[in-house]
């Protein structure tokens, strides 16, 4: 599972399209939705570095259980 945070636009975005790149180069599957990029991350996150945004949560929450749905794809 791929995901990142960026203080401005599209920094994330383009560091995981590259490393997207370098997993199909070594035949590895990552998942690919949903798509996690959190923008402007310095103010979804509290001064205790919890993270405070729910649509945030939501999209990491959503992306774990796809992780987690095909490990258990893969052991069947």
């Amino acid at each position: 599972a791929i995901m990142g945070a960026s203080m401005g636009g599209f920094g994330s975005a383009r560091a995981q399209y590259h490393l997207r790149q370098v997993c199909v180069y070594l035949d590895l599957r990552p998942i690919n939705k949903p798509e996690v990029f959190i923008s402007a991350a310095h103010t979804k996150f509290d001064t205790e570095g919890v993270l405070t945004d729910d649509e945030a949560k939501k999209s990491i929450l959503t992306l774990l259980e796809s992780l987690a749905n095909a490990v258990q794809a893969n052991r069947d």
